[in-house]
């Protein structure tokens, strides 16, 4: 037991750091249209800026998922698990995180492949400021990698003990009970 309370604890601890360089990046978003205010009203520029606003927005939001699907702000339907019961429900949970699980996996596989071949390729951005794109997308990657970890992370513990980690902290979810 004590092993999975350490792997619990890493996951955790994952899906935090995640959602803190989320939270980071979104600042860091913030801190560009500032800085392009000030830029602009002092006659300059700053090039690439749009480029690097573009790339922290994507990395804020991938690099949320994983947080957002414990924290139960993903959408659900959870209409439909009330009306199929406590049993229907755990198989209809059972099935949405199996489903879930595939496609996002698929999702991060496709994005590390996507960071490998451009790295690979050498791909620059078509913006000002020639930024490997390999960079921002690895943070893609690694939401993408985080977000089929949690989906799999759910759908682990729903088959081995019943219940799921998602915490059901919005308004709209309704008990299976």
């Amino acid at each position: 037991m004590a092993i999975a309370r350490v792997f619990r604890f890493v996951l955790d601890g994952l899906y935090k750091t995640a959602a803190a360089l989320a939270a980071l990046s979104l600042f860091g978003v913030f801190a560009i249209i500032v800085a392009q205010m000030i830029a602009r009203w002092s006659g300059q520029s700053l090039r690439g800026s749009t480029d690097y606003a573009g790339y922290l927005m994507a990395a804020s939001s991938f690099l949320a998922f994983a947080a957002a699907l414990n924290h139960g702000y993903h959408i659900r339907v959870t209409m439909l698990h009330s009306l199929l019961g406590r049993r229907g429900g755990r198989w209809a949970e059972i099935w949405a995180f199996g489903v879930g699980s595939v496609i996002a996996t698929y999702i991060a596989w496709y994005a590390c492949k996507t960071v490998w071949w451009s790295r690979k390729l050498g791909d620059l951005s078509q913006g000002l400021d020639a930024t490997p794109l390999w960079i921002p997308q690895t943070a893609m990657a690694a939401g993408a990698i985080l977000l089929a970890l949690a989906f799999l992370d759910n759908w682990v513990r729903l088959v081995a003990t019943g219940r799921h980690g998602v915490r059901a902290e919005t308004s709209d979810q309704i008990p299976l009970e």
